[in-house]
């Protein structure tokens, strides 16, 4: 390599660095730096995928796609398997390599869905962080059938450079959640400390007043005071549990009995199997358990349910069952109430399974399944 080309990677990497430095956003950050790349490596098209640890993949930024590769809403990149993804989910692919032939380009040439820009083969590298991996990153040019040594080492620093971004995104992501968790346990203490010992003091000044008048009328007026108060002492009381689930960290199931007694009702519980639930399932479940005992305690005319949690193949199975009034749900229907589509989304958003059967005078079960991964565990 001549001492031009090294100073021309050098001043690449180091405005691809401030680029992604820069950056806070995952989506603008990575179409941003594949098209800075592109610019300063004279290549003309490229294409990034993220790789969920299951091996779903998803289109995250191109630039510059030929036609036979954008129609119907770039479906051809989108859809189907191909030789770096397949490499890359069974861990073969470690470093970046030619990509002798395109199944995708190959496909368009093959069935005549576009030109392709003369596009027949790219290079691909993974982006990785350590031992972590994210995704690929690839790169391609009209005619240009290989990359040479140089070509690949500087794509490899690019995408270990991109690798290394994503991974601090994604961490000031948690921080942000983690300042929101912050943010509703203020809230929950001042709503404990001002409005819910101002309706406690209600509730004992009309419980007094009440000892100081002979009249039937007042009495009457005094003794409903006194049940709306505490009625909103009750309500205020799991708003506070909803904003801060206190005894989370005692385990799901202490969070959701203690819950049920904030509510008044009577949980029975079953529990099968041992598990260490990563923290964002177990909020999801505690969430999804508030709103289902509060529906318990709303509309089933009943004070007692039964919370069931099963742990197997590698998977939690969550369930709520009453014994009350229920009501008429079909699969072929959506689903009734607010509260129940914010289970299934909620459930949903991280893999999991929703379900609910209910009957009218026969009660109402709902059922979670979500898959529990091995190092979400760890």
């Amino acid at each position: 390599m001549s001492e031009v080309q090294r100073i021309q990677e050098l001043r690449a990497l180091k405005i691809i660095a401030e680029s992604l430095n820069q950056a806070n956003d995952l989506q603008s950050m990575l179409s941003g730096v594949l098209e800075e790349l592109l610019r300063v490596t004279g290549l003309q098209t490229g294409w990034i995928y993220l790789i969920d640890e299951k091996g779903s993949y998803s289109l995250t930024a191109a630039y510059n796609l030929p036609e036979a590769l954008i129609k119907d809403n770039k479906k051809p990149m989108c859809q189907g398997g191909c030789w770096c993804l397949d490499q890359y989910k069974d861990g073969r692919l470690k470093r970046a390599s030619n990509i002798i032939e395109c199944k995708r380009l190959e496909d368009a040439v093959k069935y005549e869905t576009g030109d392709t820009g003369d596009i027949t083969h790219h290079a691909t590298v993974p982006l990785r962080a350590g031992d972590e991996k994210f995704g690929l990153l690839n790169v391609a040019s009209p005619k240009k059938a290989r990359f040479s040594d140089s070509e690949l080492a500087l794509l490899e620093s690019v995408a270990y450079q991109i690798g290394t971004a994503i991974k601090r995104i994604r961490l000031s992501e948690n921080e942000q959640q983690l300042l929101v968790i912050a943010e509703r346990n203020r809230l929950a203490r001042d709503l404990h400390d001002s409005v819910n010992q101002l309706l406690f003091s209600l509730m004992l000044t009309a419980r007094g007043t009440k000892e100081l008048t002979e009249n039937p009328q007042i009495k009457e007026m005094l003794t409903y005071m006194q049940e709306l108060s505490q009625e909103a002492l009750s309500e205020m009381r799991a708003l506070i549990w909803q904003l801060r689930p206190e005894g989370l960290e005692n385990g799901l199931v202490s969070a959701l009995m203690n819950y049920g007694k904030v509510l008044g009702m009577e949980i029975d519980c079953e529990v099968k199997g041992v598990i260490d639930l990563p923290t964002h399932i177990e909020e999801c479940l505690w969430r999804i358990g508030q709103e289902a005992f509060n529906n318990c305690k709303k509309h089933a005319g009943i004070r007692e349910a039964m919370l069931r949690i099963l742990i197997e193949n590698k998977q939690v199975i969550f369930e709520i069952e009453d014994a009350g009034a229920g009501f008429s749900v079909h699969d072929s229907n959506e689903i009734p109430s607010l509260g129940l589509r914010s289970m299934k989304e909620r459930s949903e958003a991280l893999g999991g399974c929703f379900s609910v059967w209910s009957k009218l005078g026969h009660g109402t079960k709902v059922r979670i399944e979500m898959p529990v991964k091995r190092e979400e565990n760890r």
